[in-house]
């Protein structure tokens, strides 16, 4: 087994290895995946050291969760998060596993937000069902902003504050049901915003601190550092690109859509750099993210044994200091941005 070093998710008492899995594929993620193969991610994941798993009802209306707890149910040492805000409700109209929302999945249930504190205590009680565990460590509100909602998000957001979601968040903390919790998002802003609000223990940010965009160095890195909140990095290679480089002829994916050409442009010079030091892009990717102290984990989405594999290599790839040294003197990272040890 790779020997994984574990960092703390804040005031929790909880570690996490750096190295983390997550559990979206699992869910069906635009394409199905067998029990056995699912099953099999996990297992390979555990043995390897990845004993911090994430999921949500959202990834497959709770095929995911389901196969997360078959797996890691008598692995008390494993964490698990899980995340709030959608319920699934019964839909008997769901027959197959046609694409809805992005999931393959034949889960019959339909999803509708709650951020209110029933929904969230609702949604708590579901997991737990779906899981069958006792207890879920980490708790995140899923997707509230409007980089998801747009014009409904102030109804969502009044849910979660007025309406009493997050008071349900520190209820469950407060009694030990959950060992701490956070948000799990694709915005800066909303961070801040529920910052103001609440003591969280982590923020699951997907794809806004990578190797291509650090604009949560201004802000949101310094508000987390005095707060003592961590940080979980999701979405590491920023939807693909970072996973696949530019060099293909089929569709370049940055940010759940087709990459721009700026973007593209940029990651052709950090490809140049990387091709000129032998490194390979996503060991970069995933390296750069953990260079930074307040990160306790990065999570990509595995959804195969092997591509846990492939995923570990990827983190123990030796990159020299030159590279990363080259990527600031070109402007490529941010000159604040932390920069990875060279290996020994």
């Amino acid at each position: 087994m790779t020997v994984i070093p574990h960092r703390p998710i804040g005031r929790t008492g909880l570690t996490v290895p750096e190295l983390g899995f997550g559990a979206a594929s699992l869910g069906n993620l635009y394409h199905p995946v067998s029990d056995a193969d699912a099953r099999a991610a996990i297992d390979a994941a555990l043995a390897a050291g990845l004993r911090y798993v994430d999921t949500a009802p959202h990834y497959g209306r709770g095929l995911s969760e389901r196969r997360v707890g078959d797996a890691l149910r008598l692995q008390p040492d494993a964490v698990i998060s899980t995340k709030v805000g959608r319920l699934m409700d019964p839909d008997p109209s769901v027959t197959d596993d046609s694409e809805r929302d992005g999931f393959r999945s034949p889960m019959p249930f339909r999803m509708r937000y709650d951020y209110s504190h029933d929904g969230i205590l609702r949604s708590h009680e579901h997991s737990l069902q779906r899981l069958g565990v006792a207890k879920i460590d980490l708790l995140y509100v899923h997707d509230i902003g409007g980089y998801v909602h747009g014009e409904a998000a102030d109804g969502y957001w009044q849910q979660l504050t007025t309406g009493g979601g997050l008071k349900a968040l520190a209820r469950l903390r407060d009694e030990g049901s959950i060992a701490g919790f956070g948000i799990g998002v694709n915005e800066i802003a909303v961070c801040l915003e529920v910052m103001q609000e609440a003591r969280l223990d982590a923020i699951l940010l997907a794809g806004r601190y990578t190797l291509l965009e650090q604009d949560a160095l201004d802000a949101l890195f310094p508000a987390c550092a005095a707060a003592g909140t961590s940080i979980v990095i999701g979405g590491p290679y920023n939807s693909g690109i970072l996973a696949t480089g530019t060099r293909r002829a089929d569709t370049i994916h940055y940010d759940y859509g087709p990459a721009p050409e700026p973007v593209l442009a940029r990651v052709r010079a950090i490809e140049a750099v990387a091709d000129r030091h032998k490194v390979r892009l996503p060991a970069a990717a995933l390296a750069f993210v953990l260079a930074h102290p307040l990160v306790a984990s990065v999570i990509p989405g595995i959804g195969s044994a092997a591509r846990v594999a492939q995923t570990v290599d990827l983190y123990r790839e030796a990159i020299p200091l030159a590279f990363w040294e080259e990527l600031r003197s070109t402007g490529l990272v941010r000159a604040d941005a932390p920069l990875p040890a060279p290996p020994r």
